[in-house]
């Protein structure tokens, strides 16, 4: 007994630090786990007030992968406020209060949004082209560069990779561009830079997913290591807030450099880490804006699977 009233306290104080401080998710995990509620229940008592919203929705936004926008969501929360017992406003107001803005938060949820559409797009594309899995290499370095324009759009970017083959015959490896919300990947060029030539490309104008085979032009035994550099001209896309990397498998260092230009410097910068795209970001950390180079940057030693990215806000 004694356990559980620990527990109930200890819940209690997480929901009243969140509700001071949030974010909105988290503020909401909180209330719902001090009650003890599962999610089919807070449905359930969402439908007697009049407000449907599926237990899915209702995931999402205790993960912080979306957020409640339409009119609808709206009234959600305030009667989530009644039926978990909260200060009237507690998450209204945590839900206006955001540190990123709602325009990031939106280009936020769109970003989640899309890489769940995009990750079937992915894998089609992917097999049309062959490839499946890591396609035969292991990942012992990747440094990418990327560009945001003078319309604070991203431009470009450029990877360079160093891989090693874990069996006989590799010659090949598929690259992925992810573009920005109403990208077009039509209008998009691969430029193949170093150690490599532009093979077959494919894209998907919805989801703005392009895939590009890059040709070795020797065929690598197992063991082998090889360094191939290649590039992705966009700058088809409004206003860029964030770039993201996803990695499937561990591996070696990745370094991520963002540049922007000098008619379109960000007021903030930060780099964000999750474990998933459904899963909500961590990590968080500043990322001071270098005045002579206009950059920031990170490096992650040895990459876990998962998602790394760094953000930025416009002024």
């Amino acid at each position: 007994m004694r356990h559980g009233t620990q527990h109930a306290d200890l819940a209690s104080e997480e929901l009243d630090t969140a509700l001071r401080g949030g974010p909105f998710h988290v503020a909401l995990r909180a209330a719902i786990a001090a009650r003890g509620l599962p999610l089919q229940r807070v449905q359930h008592h969402l439908s007697r007030y009049g407000v449907k919203v599926g237990v899915t929705s209702l995931s999402y936004w205790q993960q912080g992968a979306r957020r409640p926008q339409r009119p609808e969501s709206l009234r959600a929360v305030r009667a989530l406020e009644e039926i978990l017992k909260l200060p009237e406003e507690s998450l209204i107001r945590l839900l206006a209060e955001t540190d990123e803005g709602p325009a990031a938060q939106r280009s936020a949820a769109h970003s989640y949004r899309s890489r769940m559409e995009a990750s079937g797009v992915l894998d089609r594309l992917q097999a049309e082209l062959g490839w499946s899995l890591d396609g035969g290499l292991h990942a012992l370095g990747h440094h990418e560069r990327v560009r945001v324009g003078a319309r604070r759009e991203l431009a470009g970017r450029e990877s360079h990779h160093i891989v090693r083959a874990h069996r006989d015959g590799v010659d090949r490896f598929v690259a992925v561009h992810h573009g920005d919300p109403g990208c077009a990947p039509d209008r998009m060029t691969v430029h193949a830079l170093e150690n490599c030539r532009t093979g077959r490309i494919r894209w998907d104008q919805d989801t703005g997913v392009l895939v590009a085979e890059l040709l070795f032009g020797t065929r690598l035994r197992s063991g082998d290591t090889f360094l191939f550099r290649y590039g992705v001209e966009d700058g088809t896309a409004g206003p860029s807030r964030e770039y993201v990397r996803g990695f499937a498998f561990p591996g070696g260092q990745y370094a991520l450099q963002v540049r922007f230009d000098a008619d379109a410097l960000p007021a903030r910068c930060h780099r964000f880490t999750q474990h998933s795209a459904a899963a909500p970001r961590s990590g968080r950390q500043e990322l001071p804006l270098s005045g002579v180079h206009r950059s920031v940057h990170l490096v992650e030693p040895r990459v876990r699977p998962g998602i790394i990215g760094i953000g930025w806000h416009w002024e």
